[in-house]
């Protein structure tokens, strides 16, 4: 009975392949042992067979396709070209080697000399002058020495809004004199506070030096005084109405309102120029005189007028 339900050689070439061919043809008349299924075909014989089955064959590979040690030919030209780029490199590296070499000798006998090398890095979208206070500034001087760069800012501010001023009225009917000397208090103030005192100071506070700090007294001294006078404006010296101050603020507001309300804006910023300038000169007189540079000051005086007398 167990015989009769387990087939004892399930290989057995008598055994019926249903993915036969000649199964299929052979049971087309009768009715099929299968049951039914999503891919099952009831009649085999309705499917067409594969007219060709095989694949195009490969191209053939070429005869050292395995060969490691297979070169490619590359044109003599080509070879001798890269050699020759090749020798325009190394002759541009060895000068570039020579250059730095060069640079860096004369940076240490700079360095040796006491000279520092400037480089210019402000502003920094057009930089004209050198100015690094977070690198070379001592860390107890930088705040003083950002209001002291403050105060520069502050007069060119000023001096940019006198210019305004003057020109505003010189367009209301005044003389073309004033215009041209609020030119002048511009081009010659601007540049000539950076040289003759900011640059001292900042020297002055990164090297220690007293002569540097005795310049900036001197001429920030001069600075403060042309503040004061220009908040002023007395019609002495110069053309009263050449700079934004309060008189000539005084006299215009009557005849022009809007040329007498920007003198009072300039006689503003002159007097706020001058408070925040003599904050600064007692700061670093009080550091100056704590230092001990007073002392050299005077000792490196008394050395130049003998060295001039002899």
């Amino acid at each position: 009975m167990a015989a009769g339900r387990y087939d004892p050689n399930p290989f057995d070439e008598d055994a019926v392949n249903p993915f036969s061919d000649q199964a299929g043809k052979s049971k087309t008349t009768g009715q099929s042992n299968y049951s039914g299924g999503a891919f099952f075909t009831p009649n085999p014989g309705s499917v067409a067979p594969a007219t060709n089955s095989r694949l195009a064959p490969l191209p053939p590979e070429p005869a050292d396709f395995y060969n490691p040690t297979a070169t490619d030919d590359i044109p003599l030209d080509s070879v001798m070209d890269l050699k020759k780029k090749e020798k325009e490199l190394q002759a541009k590296e060895a000068e570039l080697r020579k250059r730095e070499q060069e640079v860096k000798r004369k940076e240490e006998a700079a360095a040796r000399a006491g000279i520092v090398l400037e480089e210019k890095n402000w502003p920094p979208f057009f930089p004209i002058i050198h100015h690094d206070i977070a690198n070379e500034i001592p860390v107890h001087l930088q705040r003083l020495q950002y209001v002291a760069f403050a105060t520069w800012l502050g007069l060119v501010l000023s001096l940019t809004w006198n210019f305004i001023a003057v020109t505003t009225a010189w367009i209301r009917g005044g003389d073309a004199t004033i215009w041209f000397l609020a030119i002048i208090y511009f081009i010659s103030g601007v540049p000539g506070a950076y040289v003759l005192w900011y640059r001292p100071l900042y020297r002055a506070f990164r090297t220690d030096s007293a002569l540097n700090f005795g310049w900036f007294f001197l001429f920030y001294s001069l600075h403060i005084g042309f503040c004061i006078f220009a908040a002023v404006a007395p019609p002495i010296v110069f053309k009263g109405k050449s700079l934004a101050g309060f008189l000539p603020a005084i006299d215009l507001i009557g005849e022009h309102v809007l040329v007498g309300i920007f003198y009072f804006v300039g006689f503003g910023l002159f007097c706020l120029e001058s408070l925040l300038s003599v904050w600064v000169l007692q700061r670093v007189y009080m550091y100056f005189r704590g230092s001990g540079k007073a002392t050299e000051v005077r000792r490196e005086a008394a050395r130049g007028a003998v060295r001039a007398a002899f």
